[in-house]
């Protein structure tokens, strides 16, 4: 079981990260170093040989192995991101990058996103050598920078470009999983993430005829362009159900006692209530306008404009999500991908998912543990490359009216010392069974 001073040093390395500001602007505007730095000396702190690698001067991964006790026994991968997004401290209720302990919770920008799970991961590895722990398999435990735009510089560089630090690596486990699902009911539910959408971020750049702001121009760029976002925006995606979400909605069915049917999942989703809130964005693709940009004058007609588009795909869906889009933008306008990253599927009847299920269910018997695909992505996207199945488990314990999933690139977000407590608990228990 994890020490005592393990509980302590959970909050202490939390706050400690989120002083240490790794804001990603995008474009390589980010430093994560000197937060590597701080990994990696309190990983060797735990008699580990952590390596620090960069792409770029400053973009820095820390990479370590803990050798474990079955050398037959294929490598985990447990990995946790350095940056985090921007935030205006004007719009806080306490400074972002302060990492202040207040009444309990610790306040800042990568409290839930994910520099708690950091801090879990470097919390447990020195207990267990202070302990004298080992695992059963190797675990490769790392910390990449860039995980908030491309991922090039972090977890795509180091499957890239390292792959012989991975080596035997089958399974990995990071963000986002395993958190308290109030429903609003008296349930408390625990969802394991399973399965990711895949990642379209879309250009879609329209061209026209430039000229005066007072003539007719029937080949204007930015009504081009209007058209084709509008219709973007208003597509209703059909239904998509994969193995993990089918999943999901059984077992929520069987929680509340509903008969699952799978002919008719919006009304489904209705009769689950709030827990729909779990599945509803994963049994769809989708596409949501984001940005725009066009002209430089109002009285001149522009020859170009150009939007993004944040593109989401289930497993599978990839070919009907492009398919779709050189329907919706026509021929007046064209789009590539920005950024593009697979989907992902893990299944939910592995030994390593039954062993999560268990870990949770130790620390929080009322809980109710089921799985789930996430609506967004992950590092996990890039570690697929060297054939590592990816799941999120970063286990926190949360009070009802906590929406922790708000507090994702959210104002003041925060987590509760309580709730770091019980991550490193079940993170000691799982990682000394995995």
């Amino acid at each position: 079981m994890a020490d005592p001073q393990s509980l302590d040093e959970v909050v202490e390395f939390t706050s400690g990260l989120i002083r240490i500001d790794t804001t990603n602007r995008g474009g390589g505007d980010c430093r994560e170093r000197p937060a590597a730095e701080y990994a990696a000396e309190r990983l060797a702190g735990a008699g580990l040989e952590p390596r620090l690698l960069e792409r770029t001067p400053g973009r820095t991964n820390v990479v370590a192995r803990i050798p474990g006790t079955d050398p037959s026994a294929d490598a985990l991968l447990v990995h946790g991101h350095l940056d985090v997004v921007p935030a205006e401290a004007a719009d806080w209720s306490v400074h972002p990058f302060s990492g202040e302990v207040r009444d309990g919770v610790v306040w800042g920008r990568g409290a839930v996103d994910m520099k708690n799970m950091d801090a879990m991961i470097l919390a447990v590895v020195r207990s267990w050598a202070r302990q004298g722990v080992r695992p059963r398999r190797d675990l490769v435990i790392a910390f990449t920078a860039d995980e908030e735009a491309s991922a090039e510089d972090g977890s795509g560089f180091l499957a890239d470009d390292h792959p012989e630090l991975f080596e035997g690596c089958t399974e990995g486990i990071s963000e986002s999983g395993a958190f308290t699902f109030h429903d609003g009911a008296g349930r408390q539910i625990y969802p394991i993430a399973a399965g990711e959408r895949g990642t379209g971020w879309l250009k879609l750049t329209a061209r026209g005829r430039a000229g005066h702001g007072s003539k007719v121009n029937k080949e204007n760029a930015v009504t081009r362009l209007a058209a084709a976002v509008t219709r973007i925006g208003e597509h209703e995606w059909p239904l998509r159900l994969t193995p993990t979400v089918r999943a999901a909605l059984t077992e929520l069915a069987a929680l509340y006692g509903i008969e699952p049917d799978f002919r008719d999942v919006d009304r489904l989703l209705e009769k689950l209530g709030p827990a729909a809130k779990l599945v509803e964005a994963t049994v769809r693709n989708s596409a949501n306008p984001t940005m725009l940009d066009a002209g430089y004058k109002v009285n001149v007609i522009p020859g170009e404009a150009v939007a993004h588009v944040d593109g989401r795909y289930l497993p599978g869906g990839e070919e009907e999500f492009t398919a779709t889009l050189d329907r919706l933008t026509g021929p007046d306008v064209a789009w590539e991908f920005a950024h593009h990253e697979v989907a992902l599927e893990a299944p939910v009847d592995a030994r390593l998912f039954g062993l999560m299920r268990d870990a949770v269910r130790e620390f929080a018997a009322e809980g109710h543990v089921v799985p789930y695909c996430m609506s967004g992505g992950t590092d996990a996207k890039q570690f697929s490359r060297l054939g590592i199945t990816g799941y999120g488990f970063a286990p926190l314990k949360l009070p009802e009216g906590l929406d922790y999933q708000a507090l994702f690139h959210g104002v003041d977000e925060r987590v509760p010392v309580e709730a770091l407590h019980f991550g490193v608990r079940v993170l000691d228990r799982f990682l000394r069974t995995a």
